[in-house]
């Protein structure tokens, strides 16, 4: 062909075009440069219009009925027709107007003068120079077929024509199962695949399974929907669907989208996967439970095994009763809430979950052996939000604090600090919209809300977050200098974060504001003394002859980790402990705190020794 083939096709690369361009084309009109003679009427009373696909052969003669270059085989082309979207391919200026003439089916002859083809100064569309595009010409166009469709791609590679709605909103999206059925023809109407009997093709939405144009398409389709997904050749991958593209200049892919499932990798690493196999009602994420929602589910438990032995449903296990439960208090494995707090009402979701966030530390059914895979078929019936405080008055407020932080204790005694965590730090938040209205309120909810801040502290100290542990103190202490729990509790933190000169004006200051908290602050001081005596001497004996080495001769230094464990410590006042024992029973005393680093637990002024031999970056543990 003397045309440049992509560029008449419509698949050349498109710049995007202004709302004016072709209306300042059209003012380039004459009379008479732009002549029809309809050779066969169409049908219907429609006509193409701005947006809509049309599909038209196309053969172009002289005057003196010489062939310069048609679509058509018989006529030497390639026998696929023209496809180009009206207002946004590049048309010369002759078919931009005389198509929108046509019916659906016509056969029209358009006599064009240089200027309304490729003659036209600045014509978007590239010629050889071969091409006649000094003459006067007859464009013989046949309109097979135009539709509205939808623009996929900017370069008008991938085009969808809807055949049939779907229903609902959802397009399967990465890492959607996606199965449907599947026919491909190319341009010129040779069948190359029919995937239309048996089982609809299954393949997993981003993994590359089937042509990127293809994949393009059906990311905009909704279930059950019907379409036809025009692909040019640059959007033809191969894949197993289709394993050679070469040579194949456009595929029209004809799709009926059955089904597809919503596929989330929970943790990142492909262990804890979620399957939705029913769509629920609503939007996500915003009509999913919210934290402390009271969600109903009935569940299956399976094991990974080839039986896929059921150990609990249920609907037969329970009486057949859902189970009930809050969502953040620990009640169900970490797994089965995460997926979850992911589903909307009347979902039913497929999950399969590593030991770690099963039943490896969890209570253990006594059917499901240690370490075991599971998978859980899971359907949320619903869900009570959490209750709305306003217009509650402030006894029926504290009421609330106290079933929260009842929770908030028991999970710390299970050793679930996180979640212990985020039940306290919920009422804190809350307490932002709290206002006392007499003296005696205001007290209550000051000492509340310090308690609250302290049991924060308590879980940073568990969870090894010394740092924050302090910091949590200090809300306290800012508002009470003198609050000695609050200065017990921030002593253990220094403590267990090696900062024993701060500790010990911490229990210091505890026996001058208030003489009978002496014996726990004097048997606090003597563990301060012990834990730093201990790392003297873990100090001397790592870095003996460290310092008697000349430049270039220390030797490589070895690791070590603190084995020892600060005893769990006691205090007379536990009225505001978070179950009303005392911390040796709750084990908020950092006496059980994380094993520290050793060099973390170094005295200052050895840090600041270090410091000044430029070695605080040596890699001890």
């Amino acid at each position: 062909m003397a045309v440049d083939e992509d560029a008449e096709l419509g698949h050349a690369p498109q710049k995007k075009k202004t709302a004016s361009d072709d209306d300042k084309r059209r003012k380039k009109l004459v009379p008479g440069g732009l002549m029809k003679a309809v050779l066969r009427p169409g049908g219907g009373d429609l006509n193409p219009a701005d947006g809509n696909q049309v599909i038209f052969h196309c053969t172009i003669r002289t005057l003196d009925g010489v062939i310069v270059e048609s679509t058509r085989s018989e006529f030497g082309g390639n026998g696929t027709p023209v496809r180009h979207v009206l207002g946004k391919s590049k048309m010369i200026l002759g078919l931009l107007e005389g198509i929108p003439t046509m019916q659906k089916g016509e056969i029209a002859m358009f006599k064009m003068k240089p200027e309304m083809h490729y003659g036209e100064e600045d014509c978007p569309i590239p010629v050889s120079d071969s091409f006649p595009k000094e003459a006067e010409l007859h464009f013989e166009i046949e309109l097979i077929d135009f539709s509205k469709v939808k623009v996929i791609s900017e370069d008008l590679g991938v085009v969808k024509k809807v055949i049939d709605e779907g229903q609902g909103w959802e397009s399967p999206r990465e890492p959607y199962e996606v199965k449907a059925w599947i026919s491909a023809k190319t341009g010129d109407g040779k069948l190359i695949l029919s995937h239309n009997k048996g089982e609809p093709f299954f393949f997993t939405f981003g993994k590359s399974e089937v042509p990127k144009g293809l994949e393009m398409g059906i990311g905009t389709m909704s279930r059950g929907e019907k379409a036809l997904i025009y692909v040019a050749n640059q959007y033809l991958t191969e894949t197993s669907l289709i394993p050679m593209v070469e040579g194949i200049e456009e595929v029209h892919f004809e799709v009926e989208l059955v089904h597809f499932i919503q596929v989330r990798d929970m943790l990142g690493d492909g262990r804890l996967i979620k399957r939705r196999i029913r769509d629920g009602k609503g939007e996500f994420p915003m009509d999913c439970p919210l934290h402390d929602s009271l969600l109903r589910v009935h569940y299956k438990g399976m094991l990974q095994d080839e039986e896929k032995t059921v150990f609990y449903d249920t609907k037969f296990d329970n009486d057949g009763q859902p189970l009930e439960f809050s969502s953040g208090e620990g009640l169900v494995p970490e797994g089965l809430e995460m997926c979850v707090r992911l589903m909307l009402p009347g979902e039913i979701a497929l999950v399969t979950c590593p030991p770690d966030y099963a039943y490896d530390k969890f209570p253990r059914p006594a059917n499901v052996p240690e370490g075991a895979h599971v998978q859980w078929e899971i359907e949320l019936l619903g869900f009570e939000m959490p209750k709305d405080w306003t217009g509650l008055n402030f006894r029926e407020i504290m009421d609330e604090v106290e079933k929260i932080k009842g929770t908030g204790n028991r999970l710390f005694k299970e050793g679930k600090f996180e979640l212990a965590k985020a039940k306290y730090e919920k009422v804190l938040r809350e307490f932002n919209h709290v206002n006392p209205q007499d003296d005696e309120e205001g007290k209550e909810f000051s000492e509340t809300r310090n308690l609250l801040h302290l049991n924060v502290a308590a879980c940073y100290l568990k969870m090894g977050e010394c740092r924050k542990s302090i910091e949590a103190c200090n809300k306290v202490l800012d508002t009470n200098p003198v609050h000695v729990k609050a200065l017990y509790r921030r002593g253990m933190a220094y403590m267990s974060a090696g900062d024993f000169e701060e500790a010990r004006n911490d229990f210091n200051k505890m026996i001058s504001v208030d003489k009978s908290s002496e014996p726990n602050a004097r048997a606090a001081l003597l563990k301060v003394k012990q834990k730093e005596q201990e790392v003297e001497r873990k100090a001397r004996k790592q870095f003996k002859g460290l310092f008697d080495k000349k430049p270039g001769e220390i030797a490589e230094v070895g690791t070590t980790n603190t084995e020892d464990q600060v005893s769990r410590e006691s205090e007379k006042d536990n009225e505001d402990d978070p179950d009303g024992d005392s911390d040796e029973q709750h084990g908020e005393a950092a006496a059980a705190a994380p094993r520290t680093s050793f060099l973390s637990q170094l005295w200052p002024s050895g840090r600041r020794l270090f410091r000044s031999l430029g070695l605080q970056r040596c890699s001890i543990l």
